[in-house]
Parts: C-alpha cells; structure tokens; sequence
C-alpha cells in the first residue's frame, strides 16, 4: 500500500476507535515505519508503507498511548525512550521543568533530586538545561528506574539515579531544590478517564498523599511539585502551613494551575 492510501485508511481506523486525533496519530504512525518526519510523510504519497504499519495501527486503535506505540516521545529538546514502564512525558509537565530550572537559576552547582523520576523526563531535562547541576532521581519502580537510566545512557547525561522514595528528600545532606510529579489523581476517578491511562503505570497515577508528605520531609531550599487539575489552591496552603514562603502557583499551556512551588 502506498502512503496515501494508508493515511487515508488508518486515520480511518483511529476515528472508528474514538482517537481523539486520528489524523495526526495516522501521519506519525506512517512516518514512523518510514523513518521520516511528520511534515515529509506528505512528500512520499507514492512510497510503499511497509507492513509493520499495520501492527502499530492496531495497537493504537486499542488505545494504547502513542509515545507507547511509537516507542518514544519528545519532551523540552530531548528525546525519550518510552513503554509501560513509566508514565507519557507530558507537555504539562514541561512547566514542572520551566519552574525548577528558574529556582536553581544562578547557581553554579545546585544539588537537585526529582522524586519519582519515571522515565527521566524532569531529572535529564534539568540536567541537559543546566549542565553544572548535580541531578539524583528516584522512584521506588525498579522498572521505571531502569527506563530512566536506558535514557540517560542514550542522551549521554549525567544522572545519578536510586531505588528510593520520599526519603530521599529528606537526608541530611539537604537538597537546593526537590522537585516531583506525584500521582494525583483520585483513585475512584480513574475508571472515568481517557482510555490511554489504563496502559500506564496505576501507582505512578493514583493519589497517594505524596505532595504532603514531600512537603512535610523535604530538606531544601526551593520544593515544585506537579498538582491536578483543581488541586493548586490545597496544595500551596498545606506549603504555606509547613512553613513555605514565596509560594507561587504557576499555569500550564492550557491555562490549568499545574505547578506550586514553595521556599524555605
């Protein structure tokens, strides 16, 4: 099958399974197989599709994630390794990235730890974006831990990463910033979302009171955290009752309050 023809058919394919964006999904897909851009798939109409496009469409179609299928994703100017290992790096959390490296802005050497590390999204793009910081990431998934490192391998950055949780923020060395994206959301309204989350990790998902309890445990100067929709307004006044000063509350790209941040 030619491209054209296989556009057509897998953006038909991806609407019928309720795609929120079939024809974007469709010309990935088919750039994908054939090792192309996006923008150049319309510049091989008449290119054979090789069969492998099939499998992926199909997988898509279940509604399986995209970075999943394609086997990567991009986030801030690097490129990810992804799988079911950790969670989709989001653009949301692009933000996350934004607020931490202004909190460690001018600092030669800031000491960093990102608590819950998944993939390595936040950790290596703070580590790219500010090369004298010594970045720690965690997580307490050996499977996420190990896709992590995958992707400091293959960027060539330096990220010490550690089997751990919350406790890490809290050793007494004492860290220039923490920063996370803890699971928030409630547990019983995970049913009632977007098909793709059922692929992704439950615990790195569901509510888990981690925003307090990093909060409370915390030995740095500057704590950002990724909140929920609707969740920025608590989360920053649990901040200001642990003792947090400079408490800002900052929007992602859709205008949603997406990262609070907090100052000891």
């Amino acid at each position: 099958m030619r491209v054209a023809a296989a556009l057509r058919l897998a953006e038909e394919q991806l609407a019928e399974a309720d795609v929120d964006t079939p024809r974007i999904d469709a010309a990935l897909l088919v750039a994908h197989v054939l090792g192309v851009s996006r923008t150049q798939v319309l510049l091989e109409r008449d290119r054979e599709v090789p069969e492998e496009l099939d499998t992926l469409v199909q997988r898509r179609a279940e509604r399986e994630p995209l970075a999943y299928v394609l086997g990567e994703w991009g986030f801030r100017r690097l490129t990810l390794k992804t799988d079911r290992r950790a969670l989709v790096p989001r653009p949301e959390t692009e933000v996350v990235v934004e607020r931490a490296l202004a909190a460690i802005d001018g600092l030669e050497a800031p000491r960093v730890l990102d608590v819950g590390v998944g993939s390595g999204a936040i950790a290596l793009a703070i580590a790219d974006e500010h090369r004298g910081a010594r970045v720690t990431g965690v997580d307490t998934s050996r499977a996420a831990r190990e896709l992590a490192r995958e992707n400091a391998i293959r960027l060539g950055l330096d990220v010490e990463l550690r089997l751990a949780g919350v406790e890490a923020a809290a050793g007494a060395e004492g860290w220039d910033l923490v920063v996370a994206n803890p699971p928030y959301i409630p547990g019983a309204m995970l049913v009632d979302l977007q098909p793709e989350l059922r692929w992704e990790p439950t615990q790195a998902l569901v509510d888990s009171g981690l925003h307090e309890q990093l909060a409370r445990r915390a030995r740095t100067r500057t704590l950002v955290l990724e909140v929920g929709d609707g969740q920025a307004a608590y989360v920053a006044e649990t901040l200001a009752s642990l003792g947090y000063a400079e408490i800002e509350i900052t929007r992602d790209l859709a205008g949603t309050e997406r990262v609070v941040e907090g100052r000891r």
